[in-house]
């Protein structure tokens, strides 16, 4: 009989691994660069294609393929990729579709590290990016031509929490690549929503990038990127990453795998503390305004209960006398960290501006969305009446 697809919770303890085995619990570090051989006709079966052949950590190691497999079943797909960062993640898994002289479609609020390198590093491949406007998906036909090979995307968005309306992105991308001719794959980041609250497979996404530095990692201790997708795609992404080089580490991927198995009790928890945070900041007069794709109030809340099943744990706010202001609030902060990343059990707080998207024109700020005023929070699990306490004595100073 066919056992029910079995919850995110047992998947990302276990993986597929749902049945009795003889071994560990916790899957070992294997902490080696290389492996030995039998004999050598064991090269001969790996240039072959053994899979059970270990050559070299930097193609294959079983710390880093337990992972995986674990986040393969998360996102309910056929395979993924581990590298060593969300970056390596990302440009590695561009680089596996595009070429020169190719184009990509992005939506504009995107990380600002993902946007400088399509700024600055895509096109010294010649491999140019235009950009349509989340609200506007319907000029996507007016943007697409034959040399167009990918939309990307990021929803929520990074930082400013803001929503692409996924199911309209699908359908737009397939009818102007059938009007066009191209054949357009579909790439998302999806590090904010995270698999507990985002299914961008269900959705229609080709491939899916995340960094498991955040969510997936949550402790704040670790660095590392996940691809995700079909076995045709991961192949060829494992091959670009065999010489870009961006393979993961062994003992990073035993931290994740101790981290996957609170996953889904952190990421709700942290859900749950930022509703109650950003109801109680909208009140507060000294914030101008607080985008969370939970409040009413969010711009693009219907969207969010159409395709997310959970909100989230990002809060943006904007806050009274600009990058002042906020630099204030952040270093009044006793319970919150002032920190440039997200997704830990801390909670983290960091001034766009002054990070992500520092050194940015005014014109690329606009483009973005982002605001001196603004404060990015990654909410935490710490105790909600701790959390909101000390926001409310930092926003005071305003």
């Amino acid at each position: 009989m066919k056992m029910k697809k079995s919850s995110i919770a047992t998947r990302a303890i276990h993986g597929k691994k749902l049945y009795p085995y003889k071994g560990p619990v916790a899957t070992p570090i294997y902490q080696t660069s290389t492996y030995r051989f039998e004999n050598s006709n064991d090269a001969v079966r790996y240039a072959q294609g053994d899979p059970s052949v270990y050559v070299y950590s930097r193609y294959h190691n079983p710390s880093v393929e337990d992972v995986e497999e674990k986040l393969a079943a998360l996102y309910d797909a056929d395979a993924s990729v581990l590298f060593s960062s969300g970056m390596a993640a990302i440009s590695t898994a561009i680089l596996s579709i595009v070429k020169a002289g190719d184009e990509i479609i992005s939506t504009p609020m995107l990380y600002g590290g993902t946007y400088r390198f399509f700024r600055d590093v895509l096109p010294l491949f010649n491999v140019s990016v235009k950009y349509v406007d989340g609200k506007q998906l319907s000029d996507l036909s007016m943007l697409v031509t034959p040399r167009t090979k990918l939309f990307y995307c990021e929803s929520p968005t990074n930082p400013t929490v803001e929503l692409i309306d996924l199911y309209r992105a699908i359908a737009e991308v397939k009818r102007a690549g059938k009007k066009s001719g191209a054949r357009i794959r579909t790439m998302i980041d999806n590090t904010f929503a995270s698999c507990l609250h985002q299914a961008p497979f269900d959705i229609g996404f080709d491939i899916v990038v995340e960094s498991a530095t955040k969510y997936i990692g949550g402790h704040s201790d670790l660095l590392a990127g996940a691809v995700i997708g079909t076995k045709i795609d991961m192949k060829q992404v494992r091959q670009i990453a065999k010489y870009l080089g961006g393979c993961a580490d062994p003992f990073a991927a035993f931290l994740l795998s101790r981290s996957l198995k609170t996953f889904e009790l952190r990421v709700q928890k942290q859900t749950e503390n930022a509703m109650a945070l950003a109801r109680v900041l909208e009140k507060q007069k000294n914030v101008l305004r607080v985008l969370y794709p939970g409040l009413t109030s969010h711009p693009q809340h219907a969207i969010a209960k159409k395709q997310m099943s959970g909100f989230g744990a990002m809060v943006l706010i904007e806050v009274k006398g600009g990058v002042q202001g906020a630099a204030m609030v952040c270093d009044s902060l006793n319970v919150a960290v002032n920190a440039m990343s997200l997704g830990g059990v801390e909670t983290l707080v960091s001034i766009p501006v002054y990070s992500s998207h520092i050194n940015m024109s005014e014109s690329e700020l606009k483009q973005h969305g982002v605001t001196p005023g603004m404060i990015r929070i990654s909410v935490g699990v710490e105790g909600i009446d701790d959390l909101i306490s000390d926001f409310l004595q930092a926003i005071k100073k305003l």
